[in-house]
């Protein structure tokens, strides 16, 4: 896994990074098997407060190995054979993902914060990789693009999932059929990235130790929440706000959080 992915966990914060640099961490199978179990990995890894995706090199992540595609060139069918095995009837997860989509959709599934900083280029499957962290820094020069219609394809890593809400239906469709390629200025406008930085990784990072040093548990509820905001009914969500409060209600994180907002000091919270 360590010369696709590397993970570096100090105080709370895993860093996570892309690292086949050579290739501008294109994703071939053991790029996909890398980030799925990495994602896994942290699901249940203890003390973990936050993530930061991003990659190494020229790029976060290029998209598609070409590899792929010149064995897609030959002419001959898959029969629904993806790359990463059946696209279609492969076993997939209690969320419903198979496994290349599993590879972006995991970093929503993790329960704390997951941050991207995005540069270079994230196009194709990067940039439904990037879409699948519940934050994205970009800087102004990055190239992001739906770019599967380039190749005859659409997007199947999750895409259409993770740009529901993002974006209104006509530029999702827009992006979708053009493939066009497009800025983080106006990645932010349309609302699929967060924020423009000259220097992403160093904005999430810090953004990563601001959350850090939030009450744990109320942060995964606040996750938890927000990710049943998307798909959840109104009435699922409210009972699930009273839920999540009153779990936390007294708790000794948040007894911490009150005491030390009253004696003004920072807070000491326990995982």
């Amino acid at each position: 896994m360590n010369d696709r992915v590397t993970v570096d966990i100090q105080d709370g914060v895993a860093v996570v990074r892309l690292v086949r640099a050579d290739k501008m961490n294109a994703l071939d199978n053991a790029m996909f098997a890398a980030l799925v179990e990495t994602g896994e990995r942290l699901k249940s890894e203890a003390g973990l407060r936050a993530v930061v995706l991003s990659g190494e090199g020229r790029a976060f992540c290029a998209g598609l190995d070409m590899g792929n595609f010149q064995q897609m060139a030959s002419g001959a069918r898959r029969g629904g054979e993806g790359a990463t095995g059946n696209l279609v009837t492969a076993n997939r997860t209690a969320g419903g993902s198979n496994h290349a989509q599993h590879a972006c959709m995991v970093w929503r599934e993790i329960p704390v914060p997951v941050i991207g900083a995005i540069h270079g280029v994230a196009l194709g499957g990067g940039f439904q990789l990037a879409l699948g962290c519940d934050l994205r820094f970009v800087t102004a020069e990055v190239r992001l693009a739906v770019l599967e219609i380039k190749w005859g394809l659409v997007p199947d890593m999750a895409g259409m999932v993770l740009m529901r809400g993002l974006v209104r239906d006509d530029v999702a469709r827009e992006l979708t059929w053009t493939g066009r390629v497009f800025n983080g200025e106006e990645a932010v406008a349309m609302g699929l990235a967060t924020r423009v930085c000259a220097d992403p990784y160093a904005e999430a990072l810090a953004l990563a130790r601001e959350i850090a040093a939030k009450n744990p548990h109320a942060i995964r509820a606040g996750k938890r929440l927000l990710n049943l905001m998307a798909e959840g009914d109104q009435h699922a969500i409210l009972l699930e706000e009273s839920r999540e409060q009153t779990a936390l209600i007294g708790s000794p994180n948040q007894v911490e959080a009150v005491t030390a907002n009253l004696q003004k000091r920072e807070p000491s919270f326990a995982d």
